[in-house]
């Protein structure tokens, strides 16, 4: 569950590209299966990206971010490896292909987002003739058509997967429409123009709400030591052998729970947010939302059940 993020100013020449011999040091012998993991995963190769490339992207990445860590904090292996795993791998690996003008993942861009970024730019201006040129305006710029300093420039290379590369397109496409009415200098409010009949953005107060409500829910909803595993895991950030050893079970019985378990929270969050007037596309677009962007709480959510805590019914601290 990573949720959107804003929109950053990082450029191309900020992102980092390793050579072969300094990916495969980039976390020691010991990690380099879960680099090849990730790797594949993300279908890198597919899309025009080597393994250097997209290791270049997650150190990038994770540098900017602190690995998801608080300032002044050294990640370590584990947590460096949490933290990208908790990427969204093929959309990372398609916008800095993008980035890098690599033409077979252009074609497949074109193919995912052109339709949706230009539906969604007519529901945004509430034109048909302002959103298509929006929506070109934009895939232009994406496409890098400038140069700075002799380099391709493209604002895709400052995705950094923390959320859906869709969720991050709609908020760019947001700031470049707010941008452009600025420019023209016009004094009637963004939402005057020619109103079509597209249904609300996924950032709509309502599916919003839908969101908050669906996951209090879902998550509310939950056993003790399922909210236990999720809290221990993702919020407090244990190693699936520190809490295999509070349960006293191998760390691959963890990890096989933990697995499941995600798998089947998403599943009932979708069929949630549908139950709540979602289509099933915007469903899945709202869960790239970032934690951040939503007032709900998660360790309150996951910690606070009538049915009490795993913690307190186990007495583990």
């Amino acid at each position: 569950m990573a949720y959107l993020e804003g929109v950053d100013s990082v450029s191309l020449q900020d992102a980092v590209v390793l050579e072969p011999e300094e990916s495969r040091g980039v976390m020691g012998v010991a990690s380099e299966a879960v680099l090849d993991e990730l790797w594949r995963g993300a279908e890198a190769e597919s899309v025009g990206l080597s393994r250097a490339e997209f290791v270049g992207a997650l150190v990038r990445v994770g540098e900017k971010c602190g690995y998801g860590l608080g300032a002044g904090v050294v990640a370590g292996t584990a947590e460096k490896e949490r933290f990208w795993r908790g990427l969204q791998g093929a959309d990372l690996a398609l916008a800095q292909a993008c980035a890098l003008g690599r033409e077979v993942a252009w074609e497949r861009f074109v193919a995912r987002f052109k339709g949706p970024l230009r539906r969604a730019a007519v529901a945004m201006t509430r034109s048909s003739g302002l959103g298509e040129d929006l929506a070109d305006s934009l895939y232009s710029e994406l496409y890098g058509l400038k140069e700075r300093d002799g380099v391709r420039a493209s604002p895709l290379a400052s995705y950094s997967g923390r959320g859906s590369l869709m969720g991050w397109l709609r908020t760019t496409l947001a700031q470049r429409h707010v941008d452009r009415h600025r420019k023209t200098g016009r004094e009637e409010p963004l939402e005057d123009h020619e109103p079509t009949s597209e249904s609300p953005d996924v950032g709509h107060p309502v599916y919003e709400a839908a969101l908050e409500m669906a996951v209090k829910l879902v998550l509310g909803g939950l056993g003790a030591e399922e909210r236990f595993l999720l809290s221990a895991y993702f919020l407090d950030g244990r190693t699936l052998l520190e809490i295999g050893g509070l349960l006293r079970v191998h760390e691959a019985t963890i990890s096989r729970r933990v697995k499941r378990l995600t798998g089947d929270v998403t599943k009932r969050l979708l069929k949630e947010l549908q139950a709540r007037g979602l289509s099933k596309r915007a469903a899945e677009e709202a869960l790239g939302t970032d934690p951040r962007d939503i007032s709900v709480n998660l360790r309150n959510v996951l910690q606070s059940s009538g049915s009490g805590t795993f913690s307190e019914k186990t007495g583990l601290r």
